[in-house]
């Protein structure tokens, strides 16, 4: 997957205002089948799976003993079987990880990341581009939902209808085999729509604007999710699972808040400018970027907590210039209307 086709900004507005495909073959894919596996994911996973019903999807954390992040996870629930899409760079400790953890859960784990490919359409026309090649009606999939049918009429495939760009659009599998025929043919009836196929670049300012956490920047395994704004996926009522103790007290008090900021001039505040409040050092900013969307400068920070509420007025070191910052609320974009979010 390249940094980009032709540009960042060509390719980001490609998906806000019409549709854009992704390769994101390199995201990992591991498999999960036997009677065992609902207790072993459910140990190792921060949010609850026995909520899942056949064909729905649930993003969840793995965290260490220590409560820091190992990595953000989806989980699929499929009739039978458990389908986990974990970050590339992740997918070797996310591995070694399940087999530490499966103590006798009996069970079997399969690494599919290198059998299949994986494909996003994303964007207000998503739907009109992929549902004249699969063979299941899209509309009525909901949000963090899946359905499997085939595309081109011989192609098993499927379909999620999940994304990191904050808008609408869906997530394909395939076998790596097909995956050549899906793209080409995406981009065949995505022209009419205005298809571009998107890179790397477009993938970190779309997710950025809509607030979505990126591994090694929001998230580490010196990160709690309560300090990352995501406490929402820890189920702590749920039983035993790993870094839990620790989590019960940082969800009381944790080290650190995720906060966004709008900067008032057009530099870019990087990963790892410190943000400040007064001649205080409160944290450092995790990513930033220029927002196309918005046409300002945007960026996310974690600071300590109470440090910045909304609509203070911060500053920023961008490469020793103190630019003004104000704290907004996240998500920075979000897209009007969705008839099938959930």
């Amino acid at each position: 997957m390249p940094v980009q086709y032709t540009s960042i900004v060509d390719e980001h507005e490609a998906v806000r205002g019409r549709v854009g495909l992704f390769d994101i073959s390199h995201m990992g894919r591991l498999t999960f089948d036997g009677p065992g596996v609902l207790d072993w994911l459910e140990r190792l996973t921060t949010n609850q799976v026995s909520r899942l019903a056949d064909g729905q999807i649930q993003y969840s954390l793995m965290t260490n003993d220590r409560g820091g992040v190992i990595d953000d996870i989806l989980v699929y629930r499929q009739p039978f079987a458990y389908l986990v899409v974990c970050n590339a760079s992740n997918r070797l400790p996310v591995v070694a990880r399940l087999e530490a953890g499966r103590g006798k859960a009996d069970g079997r784990m399969q690494d599919r990341t290198l059998d299949t490919a994986m494909i996003a359409v994303q964007g207000p026309r998503a739907i009109e581009t992929l549902q004249p090649l699969f063979d299941q009606p899209l509309a009525p999939v909901k949000y963090y939902h899946l359905t499997t049918g085939r595309l081109l009429g011989r192609i098993d495939a499927i379909a999620s209808r999940t994304g990191y760009t904050g808008e609408d659009g869906f997530e394909l599998i395939v076998a790596k085999d097909s995956a050549v025929s899906v793209w080409e043919a995406l981009l065949d009836s995505g022209r009419a729509h205005g298809i571009a196929p998107c890179g790397l670049g477009a993938r970190d300012t779309l997710r950025l604007e809509a607030a979505m956490p990126l591994y090694g920047h929001e998230l580490g395994e010196e990160t709690d999710p309560f300090s990352a704004g995501l406490g929402w996926a820890v189920k702590l009522d749920k039983g035993e699972f790993a870094g839990r103790d620790v989590l019960v007290g940082r969800k009381a008090a944790p080290p650190l808040t995720r906060i966004g900021l709008a900067l008032g001039g057009k530099r870019i505040a990087r990963q790892g400018s410190l943000v400040l409040s007064g001649q205080r050092e409160i944290g450092l900013v995790t990513s930033g970027t220029f927002s196309p969307t918005l046409q300002q400068s945007i960026a996310m920070a974690m600071v300590a907590p109470g440090s910045a509420p909304i609509d203070a007025e911060i500053a920023v070191d961008v490469r020793g210039h103190r630019e003004s910052a104000r704290v907004v609320k996240l998500p920075f974009y979000k897209r009007t209307a969705s008839a099938t979010a959930t």
